[in-house]
């Protein structure tokens, strides 16, 4: 058994030696890339340029409509008078920075869930204050507060357009009411008066100006007899909604009492009937009071205090004032019997009667 495994013994040997003598190399070339494969039909066209990145744009600004912005202000208007404190209350649903854009104390960017824009005296005619956070959907969402600052007039003075003293009936005159120092303008409302009557109410035109302005209104009227000793009188009003105050600021200025001159003026009518005893008279109105003088047969007569048939006639009467002289002519009649001697007589006469009834009862 031993002789027959000596030969495969040395031959493995002898294999395992030349192996080590001889080292064998073997090299496997790389696989071709994909890029540099070509086929009869392929033309190669050069790499795209690389695209250009544009910088992303700004998150926008939104409002409560577009995003649903969970904000709530408290109150949700204001109107307050100019040098007096104010307070709003700006609260969110979320958590996430909450914060005040205005140009008078801002407070500092919250994470809590309200925040309070306080100031100690306004000082700002026009300030529109807005309360924003950052919304969930992206970008910032805010709400604006509608403030309004106020001031009542500081006067307000009373005239008639160039004119002085007593009025004219039948001619036109300008009242003029000029209200000073008044904010805002456009919500002011002035009113005339003509005693407790009011004649017209009265805003600006197109005025949307903030800070105080000094405004005259005008209206025009025609005077009659009926307004002498009447007053005149305008008021100015501010106007500021139910966020205002209670008692909207009003400031009235001085009464002014009218003088019209008027007349003369006659009412009597053409055939006058008196009763024995009584008067002549006819009605005669006129500022001044005008003179009158009654004439008969082109003399000038004093009337009887007690009329007789004598008096009985045609007259005219002359009624004289300071703007003209007015006539009338008049046909008096003397009724027998029920004149103011005749009544006293007959009311004498009754007591006797009625004495003797009851003597005789």
């Amino acid at each position: 058994m031993f002789t027959s495994g000596r030969p495969i013994t040395l031959l493995l040997l002898c294999l395992l030696g030349s192996a080590t003598s001889s080292p064998v190399s073997i090299h496997t070339p790389a696989p071709p890339l994909p890029s540099q494969i070509l086929h009869p039909s392929t033309t190669v066209l050069p790499s795209p340029p690389s695209p250009t990145v544009l910088p992303s744009p700004p998150s926008p600004t939104l409002s409560v409509s577009e995003v649903g912005c969970p904000l709530t202000m408290s109150p949700s208007a204001l109107v307050v008078r100019f040098g007096d404190p104010v307070a709003a209350n700006c609260s969110t649903t979320g958590f996430a920075p909450l914060g005040w854009e205005v140009e008078l104390a801002a407070p500092e960017l919250t994470m809590d869930r309200s925040l309070v824009w306080r100031v100690d005296r306004m000082t700002k005619w026009s300030i529109t204050p807005s309360c924003y956070v950052f919304s969930e959907e992206g970008g910032q969402c805010h709400i604006h507060l509608p403030l309004t600052v106020y001031k009542p007039p500081d006067n307000v003075f009373f005239s008639v357009v160039n004119h002085t003293g007593p009025m004219i009936e039948g001619h036109q005159y300008t009242l003029q009411c000029a209200v000073q120092d008044v904010a805002p303008v456009e919500n002011l409302i002035v009113t005339f008066y003509r005693g407790p009557t009011a004649l017209g109410r009265l805003q600006p035109n197109n005025n949307t100006e903030k800070t105080p302005v000094t405004e005259v209104f005008t209206l025009n009227i025609t005077s009659s007899k009926e307004d002498d000793g009447v007053q005149y009188w305008c008021e100015a009003k501010l106007e500021l909604g139910p966020e205002g105050p209670q008692q909207p600021p009003v400031v009235t200025s001085h009464k002014l009492t009218a003088t019209v001159l008027f007349g003369p003026q006659l009412v009597c009518p053409t055939k006058l009937q008196v009763k024995e005893g009584e008067s002549l008279s006819c009605e005669v109105r006129g500022n001044p009071r005008p003179l009158v003088t009654w004439f008969r047969d082109g003399q000038v007569v004093a009337l009887p205090t007690h009329s007789s048939r004598e008096h009985a006639g045609k007259y005219t009467i002359s009624a004289k004032g300071l703007l003209g002289q007015r006539f009338c002519t008049v046909e008096v009649e003397v009724l027998a019997g029920s004149g103011t001697t005749n009544s006293f007589n007959r009311h004498f006469l009754l007591a006797v009667l009625l004495i003797w009834t009851i003597i005789w009862l």
